[in-house]
């Protein structure tokens, strides 16, 4: 009896002997890995290279898988050899071969320090440990001072905006839009028409975001999306456009008739209209004329006050052709305008000369014709 217990307490000893010696002791001896780097210290969004000497000190050829254990969910690495991805390395005796292992941290990390493990199963195991000095960040702030805008249907719209890097490294952002059918967005970084620009480190660049609605657009308040982005970070700024009518209006006559005739030196009073096509009201609309030289048009009234959507006022061009002109088709340009839209009609006139003058010609040709009948009869005898 007391042998057995002898034996159960050698027994007992021999087990928690095994169990306390360090985990390398189960892997077979003969194979090493070895870096000179095993603890190293990096800010976020550092790539880390280790260059790793994978040792066969055995007597026969060991074929070593290899792979990595405790990479953190967000990191990336690669473990390559002779420039392909590793996973099993063969070894002939005496050998050595040096494998590649690239580690990407994020800017997006937690400081603090993270290990790792490079595993020749069943042989070694090499324990890495990387500290991140600072606490990351990957974030990107698309800002504005003036998220909203208010005009007619054929404003351009611009807002000026701040695109902010807070990573620690240079970004190409790239710029897209979502707006309703038919509207037109056109970035430009630093005043100049791009679709991505490229901003340094902690570093701001002024973006102008010019909108512009589609034609005849109805009144009513729209959002237009707006985005700055990579395939690791991005930024949205919703912007909004507040249409309040659109503007437009039409110049013509009651008739629709564009021409006349007119004697040089005298006057035509030509009926003007001015519709408004627009669905809101034409404030302050003015008149203008382009004529040729030495004429003269006025307008009454030279302004209008207001003309309501979906209304017609009345203007009367009085146009004086010069009065040496010489009889032919002259134009005259009316044009209306507000601050808003204009519109332009070109009138047509053809010149006559005055009765006056007709009969004194007709006079002069009677006397040239009297004068040559007395000249002929006087002198034609001889």
């Amino acid at each position: 009896m007391k042998i057995r217990t002898h034996h159960f307490v050698l027994i007992s000893l021999l087990t928690l002997t095994l169990l306390t010696l360090p985990n390398t002791s189960i892997f077979a001896a003969g194979v090493e890995l070895h870096t000179p780097f095993v603890r190293i210290s990096v800010p976020p969004g550092e790539s880390v290279d280790y260059t790793i000497d994978v040792k066969n000190s055995t007597g026969e050829t060991q074929n070593i898988p290899l792979y990595v254990t405790g990479i953190p969910k967000s990191w990336t690495y690669s473990l390559k050899g002779g420039g392909f991805n590793l996973q099993e390395l063969s070894l002939l005796p005496g050998q050595t071969r040096t494998v590649m292992l690239k580690v990407e941290i994020p800017q997006k990390v937690n400081k603090g320090t993270y290990k790792l493990n490079v595993v020749a199963k069943s042989y070694d195991v090499l324990h890495l440990q990387i500290n991140v000095s600072t606490q990351g960040t990957y974030k990107t702030e698309f800002t504005t001072n003036q998220i909203n805008m208010q005009g007619h249907a054929k404003s351009k719209f611009n807002f000026t905006t701040k695109l902010r890097n807070l990573t620690g490294e240079k970004q190409e952002y790239s710029f897209h839009a979502s707006p309703p059918e038919g509207w037109n967005v056109i970035f430009k970084p630093n005043y100049k028409q791009a679709t991505a620009v490229e901003v340094d480190p902690n570093s701001t660049s002024n973006v102008s975001v010019e909108i512009n609605p589609p034609y005849n657009v109805q009144a009513g308040t729209y959002k237009i999306p707006v985005e700055a982005s990579n395939r690791t970070t991005s930024a949205s700024l919703e912007l909004e456009v507040v249409i309040t009518g659109s503007y437009d209006m039409n110049l013509s006559t009651p008739t629709g008739r564009l021409s006349d005739e007119l004697t040089a030196g005298k006057e035509k009073r030509i009926e003007l209209t001015v519709i408004n096509t627009g669905t809101s009201t034409l404030k302050n609309v003015i008149f203008s004329a382009s004529k040729p030289q030495n004429w003269d048009v006025k307008f009454e009234p030279d302004t209008l006050t207001a003309v309501v959507a979906g209304g017609n006022s009345k203007v009367v061009a009085i146009v004086k052709a010069y009065d040496k002109s010489i009889p032919g088709d002259y134009a005259v340009k009316f044009t209306a305008r507000t601050k808003e839209v204009s519109s332009e009609a070109t009138f047509r006139l053809m010149v006559k000369t005055p009765m006056l003058w007709g009969w004194l010609g007709i006079l002069i040709i009677l006397s040239v014709v009297a004068a040559i009948f007395i000249l002929f009869r006087k002198y034609g005898r001889r």
